[in-house]
């Protein structure tokens, strides 16, 4: 008895000694992780923080969720044909403002993508107005059509850009179509990728479809670009994305407000270059566009670029840009957004833009989609009104 009493006690050591490995080993190799791969101090806190709170349903979250698995095979690595001072020399109307030139050099060195001049640039509100626009133009289609949109819903109004596709295919036009694998089908809802592939001679892929356990790692990693090509002539590109929802303004509970906004230009082809790449991690295929020739000189006057956004690419950029626009800004600041959730950078770039005398209008939903960001949105609010920000809620 005294030997069996002895053997569970040195059992019972064992067993604790494993344990506090284990946890010493999942926190301290998570921590390293973190240390390394994020760049936010914010979120490598937070991480941290629940590892060692919790470091079995910590660090098991963190490898789902924390960690960023995308990363392109195909990413383009562009050729910089000339120095930017020479093309700044040679592109830059002479006529723009100082300050509006020095936010051009400033964005370049955040990100070495070229400007391009001579655009147009016209927004469209809700369905209503976007889609008709958006079938009219697939319908009279000469070459190719690309589309990527995060969710593509399977209801009447989708319907008539399933058609046009029919259309377009039958003009000899090559069609390529991009859901993402969660906001397209709604994790086991397939039936809008059932209705693409009836489509003899339509294209169609899956960023990242819900496929388990193969894709769960990547579940918080979702496409949520929305973008149509046609032609390389024309393109939409912005918030909206295919549903009956944003023809549905009168709807309160079911209706979305949204816009897009419909391009011409040169700047389209950085746009396709956006779409060749995301296509090619999604299908393993390369989507060769047909080569534009020739285009109008002048589409339009408005200076444009296209910067890409995602796990694969540079962290902050946008963040960079967006908080250089601000600083630049002289008279007037507009901000339309259903989630106004920045980085206290902006909040304090914002409220120093006010100091200068700059008007800033902020515009956001008076109920989202989600109640819990509402509540998160509005912690910012008496701070922003105190140093003069105007917000209105629609």
């Amino acid at each position: 008895m005294i030997i069996n009493i002895f053997s569970n006690f040195i059992n019972s050591d064992i067993r604790t000694f494993l344990a506090a490995g284990i946890y010493a080993a999942l926190s301290i190799g998570a921590t390293i992780h973190i240390l390394l791969h994020k760049d936010d101090v914010k979120s490598s806190i937070g991480w941290i923080a629940l590892v060692f709170l919790s470091p079995f349903i910590g660090t098991i979250l963190y490898i789902f969720l924390g960690i960023n698995r995308v990363k392109r095979k195909g990413t383009r690595l562009r050729k910089k044909n000339v120095t930017y001072e020479k093309y700044f020399a040679k592109n830059v109307p002479k006529n723009l403002s100082e300050n509006y030139r020095q936010f051009i050099t400033f964005g370049y060195n955040v990100y070495p993508q070229n400007f391009i001049f001579g655009n147009s640039i016209e927004p469209l509100q809700n369905g209503i107005e976007a889609y008709p626009e958006m079938i009219k133009i697939i319908q009279n289609a000469k070459k190719e059509i690309l589309i990527s949109s995060y969710i593509f819903d399977c209801d009447s109004e989708t319907d008539k850009f399933l058609q046009a596709f029919k259309t377009a295919i039958k003009n000899g036009v090559a069609v390529k179509v991009l859901i993402d694998g969660i906001g397209a089908l709604k994790f086991f809802h397939r039936s809008i990728e059932k209705k693409l592939a009836r489509i003899k001679g339509l294209e169609y892929g899956i960023f990242l479809p819900p496929y388990i356990p193969v894709t769960i790692p990547f579940v918080n990693l979702r496409n949520h670009r929305k973008i149509m090509i046609i032609d390389r002539e024309t393109a939409f590109f912005g918030g909206m994305n295919l549903s009956k929802k944003n023809v549905l303004i009168d709807d309160q509970e079911n209706g979305i407000l949204d816009i897009t906004f419909k391009i011409k230009g040169h700047v389209i082809d950085q746009m396709v270059e956006v779409f060749e790449d995301d296509w090619e991690f999604a299908t393993g295929k390369k989507s060769q566009s047909f080569s534009k020739d020739s285009f109008d000189i002048e589409a339009g006057t408005i200076p444009a670029r296209i910067i890409p956004d995602g796990p694969d690419n540079e962290s902050g950029i946008i963040e960079r840009i967006t908080h250089g626009a601000i600083n630049t800004a002289t008279k007037k600041i507009l901000i339309v957004t259903p989630y106004f959730l920045p980085e206290n950078n902006i909040l304090a770039a914002l409220e120093m833009a006010t100091m200068r005398g700059v008007d800033v209008d902020i515009i956001i939903p008076d109920k989202s989609d989600y109640s819990f960001i509402d509540r998160a949105v509005e912690s910012n609010f008496l701070r922003l009104v105190k140093s003069g920000v105007k917000i209105y809620r629609t």
